[in-house]
């Protein structure tokens, strides 16, 4: 599953990528007018000037911790979901950062020269991340207050238990809120901390 260019003079680019272990793989193709997509018996055309809406994310998964998504909304058209890894075995998934880097970035390019009046979103939904935020806040002020305590009742070993998990929960969770904080950017200038580096 890479991204290749067609020897056509529009330039296609292509891209796939498989959701799920038993799921069909997403197929994406960008040509000179739109995007054509296909998902087993499923799929469309979808012009560029058509696309009203897109969002780009960071999606971490159980098994691919580093992990982007970017959603596309177009009239008459199902949400598209674009990832930056796929399935590739019972036990793995395989990055695919630079295929999904090019095909992400030139899908942008398109866009803003068919000059649609889309909306270009980053990060979570305000409505879902501002309570996250504070939710994650709260958790963490709490096992700060646990590590206290413990270490008043001279208990280290708690202490340094209960300071490891901290450690790993502002890491990961952090990590999540800063990628995912809500905004607007312009598709010349895509956030970095929305794209994959490889």
């Amino acid at each position: 599953m890479s991204i290749d260019r067609a020897s056509a003079g529009e330039g296609a680019i292509a891209y796939a990528y498989r959701p799920s272990l038993l799921g069909a793989a997403w197929q994406f193709k960008l040509t000179g007018e739109g995007i054509d997509w296909a998902t087993g018996r499923k799929a469309g055309h979808i012009p560029f000037r058509a696309v009203r809406r897109l969002r780009m994310s960071y999606r971490p998964a159980s098994m691919q911790s580093h992990r982007f998504m970017t959603e596309l909304w177009a009239e008459g058209a199902p949400k598209l979901k674009i990832l930056s890894s796929s399935w590739k075995s019972m036990v793995e998934q395989e990055r695919l950062d630079k295929p999904y880097a090019a095909f992400v970035a030139e899908l942008h390019r398109r866009i803003a020269l068919a000059a649609p009046p889309a909306r270009f979103e980053q990060g979570s939904h305000p409505l879902l991340y501002w309570p996250g935020l504070i939710a994650f806040a709260g958790v963490a002020l709490g096992l700060a207050l646990l590590v206290v305590r413990a270490l008043q009742a001279d208990s280290k070993g708690g202490a340094a238990f209960i300071g490891g998990f901290l450690v790993l929960f502002l890491w990961q969770s952090g990590n999540y809120f800063r990628r995912n904080r809500p905004g607007l950017y312009r598709p010349e200038a895509l956030p970095a901390e929305l794209m994959p580096k490889g």
